[in-house]
């Protein structure tokens, strides 16, 4: 079994589900006792928040890749960014090590691909909705994708930075999230792609009239993959 390099506490909320999500998948497949061999770098989300609000993404970018490099001198063959929006230094952190890094867009896109949807609507954090990073990625893969309007952005932005992040998942949340899928998918969208780590604690697939990309779990289980591939 080749060991994860998990660069997580982005936030730590959802570096637990990376964390049991692939405990869990490698025992399923494995069965027995075992468990995923997993080499875990948690970074302190509020200096990260305050890069990202600075705009500082050089900083980030060298806050990642040295992370990146500890999981990899310390024994990992693969690194993962558990967090969506800082997937836009993904190729500053791929630079600098030689073990591949596992895009979480790639798993999305993928994912995407074999549910046969072509257009998708993607909450995240203001930053990944906003920034063209991440949807660029997956419309390298002939996916389009449809964003919130500006109002619904920022709700969404601060249930995840204000509740979700902090621990809190409350009702009143989960429907404005609700609400918001229903409007993107009278724009078409056919698909909603959870584009924050943070998001699978409030909305599933019972939630919403339209399949839903769990994009924590579908990079969790890439990362089974990689590790139990021959």
């Amino acid at each position: 079994m080749k060991s994860i390099g998990l660069i997580g506490g982005m936030s730590w909320e959802s570096t637990v589900l990376y964390y049991q999500t692939i405990n869990r998948e490698v025992a399923h497949r494995l069965g027995g006792l075992h468990s995923g061999r997993i080499q875990l770098c948690s970074l302190d989300f509020a200096q990260v928040a305050a890069g990202q609000q600075a705009d500082d993404w050089d900083g980030l970018a060298r806050l990642l890749g040295a992370a990146a490099q500890g999981l990899a001198h310390a024994g990992a063959d693969c690194v993962l960014i558990a967090t969506n929006t800082m997937h836009k230094v993904a190729p500053q952190v791929q630079a600098a090590v030689s073990v591949p890094l596992l895009h979480i867009a790639d798993a999305t896109a993928a994912a995407i691909g074999r549910a046969g949807c072509r257009r998708v609507a993607l909450l995240g954090t203001r930053y990944t909705m906003e920034q063209p990073f991440y949807r660029e990625h997956l419309a390298r893969a002939g996916i389009e994708t449809l964003v919130p309007e500006a109002a619904d952005r920022n709700a969404v932005h601060q249930i995840i930075f204000d509740e979700l992040c902090r621990g809190q998942v409350l009702d009143r949340s989960r429907q404005t999230l609700q609400a918001i899928v229903e409007r993107l998918a009278r724009q078409g969208a056919e698909g909603v792609v959870l584009g924050c780590t943070e998001l699978p604690l409030l909305l599933g697939p019972a939630d919403v009239p339209l399949p839903v990309f769990d994009t924590t779990t579908l990079h969790a289980l890439a990362a089974v993959d990689f590790a139990l591939a021959p």
